[in-house]
């Protein structure tokens, strides 16, 4: 069952239903499965589209957060149903299906100038920033110290 109740000092207005569709893109080489390595086809790869479901659901959230808060993505599913190719533009649709305290799930649509070429489910957890690179400094310490 969805919520919509962030926990407190997460970030207000982040309620089921927002919306946000990135500016469009065209597809460049760099983008395509080719440079990725994940394939061969001069088509948008799929794990650029991943990353770009991930920074609309990220810039969908941004606005909302309180200062010293941040978000960080933590389980991403991608259906990619249709090749895009060089050249073509891209658009990605996010909307906000459920918060639980600072937990949040999205799901996703990209289109190019044709069709629908994929699909997502995406979950992100608004953070502490200051706690979480604290945490990534004591990893880093503990890789410091094991090395000397």
């Amino acid at each position: 069952m969805a919520t919509s109740t962030p926990s407190s000092g997460s970030g207000s207005g982040l309620v089921v239903g927002l919306k946000r569709e990135a500016p469009a893109f065209v597809v460049q080489t760099e983008h395509t499965a080719a440079k990725y390595s994940s394939g061969l086809a001069p088509v948008l790869a799929t794990p650029h589209l991943v990353a770009m479901f991930e920074c609309c659901g990220k810039d969908l959230m941004d606005p909302f957060l309180e200062p010293g808060r941040s978000s960080v993505g933590s389980f991403i599913t991608v259906k990619h149903t249709a090749p895009t190719p060089v050249g073509m533009k891209v658009t990605i649709s996010m909307e906000l299906v459920a918060v639980d305290g600072p937990r949040l799930k999205f799901k996703g649509i990209a289109r190019d100038e044709v069709e629908v070429i994929g699909e997502c489910e995406h979950e992100r957890f608004i953070i502490n920033w200051e706690r979480f690179m604290a945490k990534v400094a004591a990893k880093q310490a503990k890789i410091a110290t094991s090395s000397s």
